[in-house]
């Protein structure tokens, strides 16, 4: 890595050339140009090249970039070239779904614990996990190597989550509630709200309205 100062908008824009290039992968596709990635990912060229920059040197002039060395340089980049060891809180609707996700080994993720507070669910078994009390966490997390707490419990338990997670020694955490949560600086927090690309493509579309509107006087 060149830089330790990434602008946040790269890192995500990592994520979707990662996500293209495999499905380029799958698809057969061992080289690509700048161009062709840039349209694929629906950026320019030069922002790609940029972007790749802060981690080094990617990429043959005159031929592009190696789609599977691609791939696992921008893996090790983002530092899914492991297995990153996850508990989830909150067992209802939105945390049975992620539980039953098929989709996080390949992104380099294991949810490994489950923990609710409801007596009733405490001790039922979803994807193979039994559903923990958050009051055993901290020895659960520590035999089990857990980096990263997902939060999926309704809003007005979210910050009791966070301080099971923060008491865990759990240095990361991914929030799906909609409170905002308070945890000490070292604590790492990631927002998942889909409202706020609702109320983009909202906006989007109330602009497009406007836009369409004849303004000018009579």
């Amino acid at each position: 890595m060149k830089s330790k100062h990434i602008p946040r908008a790269t890192i995500q824009r990592l994520a979707v050339y990662l996500q293209v290039l495999e499905a380029l992968h799958g698809e057969g596709v061992e080289v690509i140009s700048s161009e062709a990635l840039a349209r694929a990912c629906e950026v320019n060229p030069s922002q790609i090249r940029k972007d790749l920059a802060y981690f080094g040197e990617f990429g043959v002039r005159g031929v592009g970039y190696y789609v599977p060395n691609l791939i696992d340089s921008i893996k090790v980049s983002l530092g899914t070239d492991r297995i990153w060891r996850v508990a989830l809180i909150g067992v209802g609707n939105l945390g049975r779904s992620l539980l039953r996700y098929q989709g996080f080994p390949k992104r380099g993720f294991k949810v490994v614990a489950a923990f609710d507070c409801d007596p009733f669910k405490i001790g039922e078994e979803i994807a193979g996990l039994e559903v923990m009390c958050p009051r055993r966490m901290k020895e659960n997390v520590k035999d089990l190597s857990i980096e990263i707490g997902i939060i999926t419990t309704p809003t007005d338990r979210a910050q009791r989550a966070a301080n099971y997670l923060v008491e865990s020694n759990i240095p990361s955490i991914l929030n799906f509630s909609a409170a905002r949560i308070h945890v000490p600086n070292h604590v790492h927090v990631e927002y998942v709200d889909f409202f706020h690309h609702l109320y983009a493509l909202t906006f989007k579309l109330n602009a497009g309205e406007f836009q369409g509107h004849d303004s000018s006087p009579n």
